[in-house]
Order: structure tokens, then sequence, then C-alpha cells
């Protein structure tokens, strides 16, 4: 049995939550580390850029992630603009996937690796039942 996972009676690999989320952050601070870097390239070559550190590049990033947009850093550049648009889309989606997991276990009311389960053990006693009714069918017409 691993930390991050279990392995049911059928071999089906179900991740834990908490590993999921955790990867899903690791993941969108990593897109938003590389983005950070691009915008800041591309807005220190705007002498009217409101961009100028590292840090400022990735509060934008941050905030274009989560939808939030205060508005207090903005790209001016069309390459900025690129950069926090694609982040937008990006963010919404994996803050969306997080958000998801953190309900799915608070509500906890659809746990799909139970009712898989469950509907893997009903299909194995259908397909013995099966397996004995062509049996004795065999038998009847032989």
């Amino acid at each position: 049995m691993s930390a991050l996972h279990d392995v049911d009676e059928y071999g089906v690999t179900n991740y834990k939550t908490r590993y999921l989320a955790m990867m899903g952050m690791i993941i969108i601070y990593i897109i938003i580390a590389i983005g950070a870097a691009l915008v800041l390239q591309f807005e220190q070559a705007n002498p009217d850029a409101n961009i100028h550190t590292y840090g400022e590049a990735f509060w934008v990033l941050i905030m274009a992630s989560s939808t939030i947009g205060f508005g207090d850093y903005y790209p001016t550049t069309a390459g900025g603009y690129v950069v926090v648009t694609a982040m937008f889309y990006i963010g919404v989606g994996m803050m969306g996937y997080i958000g998801a997991l953190i309900a799915s276990k608070i509500m906890g009311f659809s746990d799909t690796n139970v009712k898989n389960r469950e509907l893997r053990r009903q299909n194995a006693q259908i397909l013995e039942q099966i397996s004995q009714l062509t049996a004795e069918l065999k038998k009847r017409n032989s």
C-alpha cells in the first residue's frame, strides 16, 4: 500500500485526494513561475511597463490564475497579454480542479471509487451467473 494511492481488489489505482490536490498546486505554481519569467522579460522591454520585478510578475499571474485580478499590476505588451491570458485559462481549469477535489472530500457524497467497486462486484456476479447458465444449457443440449 502506497502513501499516494490505494489499489482495490480489482487492481484499480485510486489516488488519494491530498496527493492529487498537492500535485495540482505544484503544477500550477511551476507554470506561474515560468510564466512570470516570461512576463518580466516582455515587460522589461517597455518603458511604460508597471511590472518591474519577478515578484510583481508572479503576483500578476497568481491574480490571473485565480481570476481575481486586482489591477495593481498589469501587462502593457502583447507578449505580456498573451502570457497573462493563457494563465487565466490555465488557472481557471487548475483552480477549479483543486476546488472540486476539496469540495468532493468535504461533501463526500459521491465517492465514485465505492460506486465503481460495487458495479465491478455486480458485474462479476452477473458474469458468473451467465457462465453457470451457459454450462447448464450446454449440459442439457448434449
